[in-house]
């Protein structure tokens, strides 16, 4: 079924499927990266909101960036941050030799701290950094967030271990559902839960 929606999907840039590759064959965990479906669908979404400033926390390889910069109008710009600078000898060369080079600003640190720095009120949003701490990223992003602005959240099914008791003392499945409880009481905003791949929730805020 998998392959018959890629099938019946805008398909994927040989620039980003030579990435996708490299991701998996150097990286640890190299299907972090969000891959030909999310990928285009990010995309799509970025042309759909038109947004002129995006904040992502958490570059990984820089796929998620790349996809998300070919959605966006001239003058855009995707602001990128990694808190492993072990990925940036990775990471870099792939992101500043890519054909929306200048439409990616990658930044090595920690989103938390340093975003509120650059004094840019956001239209959109990634948060796909440490599910240890998505609560607190999330807050962060959410009083750098443009009212009406979206934030889209990866990985909030964890493999579907949100439900599953046995995963009930790991840190990073606690991380998420205290991320996806919190969302879904929070007044503030809107939010859907979509079930593609590893979880995907869109968040408007008010």
């Amino acid at each position: 079924m998998f392959n018959y929606v890629l099938a019946h999907t805008e398909p994927e840039p040989d620039y980003l499927y030579r990435l996708w590759r490299a991701t998996n064959i150097y990286m640890l965990h190299g299907r972090m990266a969000s891959g030909h479906l999310q990928g285009r669908l990010l995309k799509m979404l970025v042309q759909m909101i038109r947004p002129k400033n995006i904040l992502e926390v958490g570059t990984f390889s820089g796929y998620s960036a790349i996809c998300m910069a070919e959605g966006l109008d001239d003058g855009g710009k995707v602001y990128t941050f990694e808190i492993n600078d072990e990925q940036e000898d990775f990471t870099r060369p792939w992101i500043e030799h890519s054909p929306v080079a200048d439409k990616i600003a990658f930044i090595v640190g920690d989103a938390i701290t340093e975003a509120p720095k650059l004094g840019i009120a956001f239209d959109m949003a990634f948060i796909d950094g440490d599910k240890r701490t998505y609560v607190e990223t999330y807050e962060t992003v959410l009083t750098l967030m443009k009212p009406g602005g979206f934030i889209l959240a990866d990985n909030t099914l964890w493999d579907g271990h949100v439900t599953d008791p046995a995963y009930d003392h790991d840190q990073q499945t606690m991380g998420i559902r205290r991320f996806n409880d919190h969302v879904a009481q929070d007044s503030r905003v809107e939010q859907v839960m979509l079930p593609l791949r590893d979880g995907l929730t869109i968040i408007r805020k008010k």
